[in-house]
């Protein structure tokens, strides 16, 4: 079974070979996360992100990770459209849809933020429970851990929660 670890921080600061961006289809790294990840690793991750596109919901791409200390990020669309407001079935296929990526590219550690419950609005218990049901759900041989981070209480609270009722 795959190590969950919850953290409240930041995303670019946790020792994982890749982090996930949850991305729209087109790959345009404008707000939230995205926006974050670019503006510290790099406009070259955003462009990579473009070309590789559009990426449908349900699948991921890998890019490089600019000048941030990771092998690469996994762009993993939870909204099709920049700004669309989201659904738990989306987040739940950018959820799997980054751990077979990270498993196909022979990651071991990933972080991941929270997925759909920012720009797409997903409230954070509804998010974190699929997420957590997605990783504790994935038989994975290189992938040993997942790294939940995000730098909102909430969300790490949320986290907290449906691990431990998952757990019970």
């Amino acid at each position: 079974m795959i190590e969950v670890e919850i953290l409240k921080g930041s995303l670019l600061e946790v020792p994982a070979d890749a982090i996930v961006n949850p991305a729209n289809s087109y790959g345009y790294m404008g707000g939230g996360v995205a926006g974050v990840i670019r503006r510290f690793g790099g406009e070259e991750i955003e462009k990579e992100a473009v070309r590789k596109g559009p990426i449908p919901v349900g699948e991921a791409v890998l890019t490089t990770a600019g000048k941030l200390p990771f092998k690469g990020v996994i762009h993993a669309p939870t909204m099709e459209e920049p700004g669309m407001v989201t659904t738990e079935e989306k987040v739940r296929k950018a959820v799997r849809a980054s751990l077979k990526l990270a498993e196909s590219e022979g990651f071991s550690v990933i972080a991941m933020p929270g997925m759909g419950t920012g720009v797409g609005r997903l409230p954070k218990d509804v998010a974190a429970k699929a997420m957590l049901e997605e990783i504790l759900s994935f038989e994975g041989r290189t992938l040993r851990k997942v790294i939940l981070v995000d730098v909102d209480e909430e969300m790490v609270k949320a986290w907290q929660s449906a691990l431990k009722d998952l757990q019970a």
